[in-house]
């Protein structure tokens, strides 16, 4: 086979894996989000468990890259390509950690009865899982207008995660019985608040792969 086609041909299966991995990432936070909102500790324990292979997908996707570099000395545009493949592993496992963090919350909080229905957590869960899903879209079409628009998308969660802090707040104030748990649901909150800010880095990482151009979606 030629070997600049069979080139081109690793470096699309090696973002095809990287879209694997990021569905892998998405099915843990919404196990671990499900585990918290219904204290479903065996749920919680498997999340856990499941991390040894998004670990895993992580190390292949950088043993990966090192070989294609190494193997191919690619191009500077291939090179930014390869090079933004592996930051976002980077930024993907990093999230499948803030996942690992939320079941831990939910095996510590086993046993108790929620202070309140958990309504804003699975909300803002959902908005930042669909930023990350928008800028691994954004980085496989090369799309910066997807990208851009994850500044707007980015605010959401912020709103979303300063009214939870405001709401926790004001509970820490009335019911000290339930201080514990609260602050565990405070940690949550922003666990997500840094996962949306992940999926921001993503995204700015796909205008400078396309422009050339720094541009902050996170202010």
């Amino acid at each position: 086979m030629d070997t600049r086609l069979n080139y081109r041909q690793s470096l699309e299966e090696l973002q095809r894996y990287l879209m694997k991995m990021g569905t892998e990432v998405e099915r843990q936070m919404q196990q671990a989000v499900h585990s918290l909102t219904h204290l479903d500790e065996q749920s919680a324990k498997e999340t856990v468990s499941r991390d040894d292979m998004i670990d895993e997908m992580m190390m292949r996707i950088e043993e990966r890259c090192l070989r294609l570099i190494a193997l191919q000395q690619p191009l500077a545009t291939d090179l930014r390509i390869i090079g933004m493949t592996l930051k976002i592993a980077i930024d993907l496992e990093r999230i499948a950690d803030h996942a690992v963090d939320i079941a831990k919350v939910t095996i510590r909080l086993s046993g108790e009865k929620l202070v309140k229905p958990l309504i804003d957590i699975p909300r803002m869960a959902e908005a930042a899982m669909e930023m990350v899903k928008e800028s691994l879209l954004a980085f496989t079409e090369r799309d910066i207008q997807r990208a851009a628009a994850l500044a707007e998308q980015d605010d959401v969660v912020d709103n979303i995660y300063s009214a939870m802090l405001q709401e926790i707040t004001e509970w820490l104030g009335k019911d000290s019985a339930s201080n514990r748990q609260l602050i565990h649901l405070m940690m949550v909150a922003n666990y997500l608040e840094r996962v949306a800010d992940h999926a921001t880095n993503i995204g700015e990482g796909v205008i400078y792969l396309v422009t050339g151009k720094r541009k902050d979606l996170n202010l």
